[in-house]
């Protein structure tokens, strides 16, 4: 009868190997290949897994994919500085105690066009792919609307339950970027500063993070949002960024024909 060496080297010579020339291996060194194969693909299946969580993110925020830092043309000293702001912003998140110690927000104010919606966006990008934060991007204005028609109880668009769902995000999301604050408004009226002051003030509670972009200055703002919302801004631990510099979006001028054209004179913070 055949004994389990006997079989193996018949195997072996179908296949066309030779049993005696491979070298045996002990018990230990097989144990290392297979623990070394074995964490490599954890390490594959881990990092497949944190893409496809980064991705869900990224489509969750709903953010423009363009604003990152590397589109920018740091050609001026309002744009250096804030975006120095925001590295410096993005490398906190590393320290957990810095993280835990309460809210953070940062306020960009400054005319149309300098950046500000840019910047912000490439901080919540570099913040979902290094620390796969949550990131939610909202114009204060389209949330206001939603509000506002959700309390339409007669209305068949599930809107009541669309806005019920958003507001759920707004409170837990990691960082929140409300866009648009108080555009094309002097002041809020008094529903709406109380909606958005006590939004604030969750948020503060819970520890999240807020960037806040707007195109008044800080008397303006003060006055647009009201004593109560103005006040839950400034119990976060807040960094003010003005933007000042030149406007980054073409103009549009006459031309002979009849047509517009834009300026080539200035190179925009925009992908060409």
């Amino acid at each position: 009868m055949e004994n389990l060496n006997d079989k193996l080297r018949k195997f072996s010579q179908t296949l066309g190997k030779n049993l005696e020339s491979t070298p045996a291996m002990d018990y230990q060194s097989m144990r290392k290949v297979y623990e070394l194969q074995a964490n490599q693909e954890v390490q594959q299946a881990q990092q497949q897994a944190r893409l496809q969580r980064v991705t869900t993110l990224q489509g969750k925020s709903d953010l423009n994919p363009k604003w990152i830092f590397d589109n920018l043309a740091l050609d001026s000293q309002d744009v250096v500085e804030a975006v120095s702001i925001a590295k410096s912003f993005i490398a906190a998140h590393q320290d957990v105690s810095w993280r835990e110690s309460g809210s953070h927000l940062m306020l960009f104010y400054g005319d149309y066009g300098r950046g500000k919606s840019h910047i912000a966006g490439a901080i919540a990008h570099e913040l979902i792919t290094e620390h796969e934060i949550t990131v939610l991007y909202r114009q204060l204005s389209s949330l206001l609307e939603l509000r506002f028609f959700s309390w339409d109880y007669k209305a068949q668009d599930n809107v009541a339950e669309k806005f019920r769902e958003i507001n759920r995000d707004l409170i837990e999301v990691d960082l929140l970027i409300l866009d648009e604050v108080c555009v094309n408004e002097t002041q809020l009226n008094k529903n709406a500063q109380s909606w958005l002051g006590n939004l604030l003030r969750q948020r503060l509670a819970n520890k999240k993070n807020c960037i806040l972009i707007t195109n008044h200055d800080l008397p303006q703002l003060q006055n647009a949002l009201g004593q109560y919302c103005f006040e839950s801004i400034k119990e976060y631990d807040t960094y003010k960024v003005k933007f000042s510099g030149p406007s980054r979006r073409d103009e549009l001028l006459d031309d002979p024909s009849g047509g517009y054209t834009p300026n080539s004179g200035y190179s925009p913070n925009q992908v060409k």
